[in-house]
């Protein structure tokens, strides 16, 4: 055995916990920032609104300028068609609709001091709401 083959099984021998403690701090795991992403990780804002429905549940999420909605399927699995829609009192509706397994959206709309309507499905069950957030 020579000399150079020793040192450098010792430098490996050094390097790989180093390298794997490294890998561990710089991966994405469970925990902050690591696990699944859910719709409160997709719209910006407070949660202001939870409507239950039959298939699902519309959730709407506020800041100060703009109102978030995004339908969630009670449970994920096949794609199945899926719809959520926001309007500002005065504006146009915004529409995301298709076949999804998990989610709906989020739609966004500008609603500064103007109420909004949501309505949001699950396989051909929903809700819609008034005008509210006035």
């Amino acid at each position: 055995m020579t000399t150079e083959t020793g040192s450098s099984r010792t430098l490996a021998r050094a390097l790989v916990p180093l390298l794997a403690a490294l890998a561990l701090l710089l991966l994405p795991g469970p925990g902050p920032g690591g696990g699944t992403a859910d719709a409160a990780a997709v719209c910006h804002g407070r949660p202001t609104r939870t409507i239950a429905f039959a298939t699902g549940e519309l959730r709407l999420y506020r800041t100060r300028q703009y109102v978030c909605a995004v339908t969630v399927a009670q449970r994920p699995g096949p794609r199945r068609q899926m719809a959520v829609s926001l309007q500002p009192r005065g504006g146009r509706a915004v529409v995301t609709s298709g076949r999804f397994d998990r989610q709906a959206g989020p739609v966004t709309v500008h609603a500064l001091n103007r109420c909004v309507r949501a309505a949001g499905s699950v396989a051909g069950r929903g809700t819609a709401t008034g005008w509210i957030l006035c």
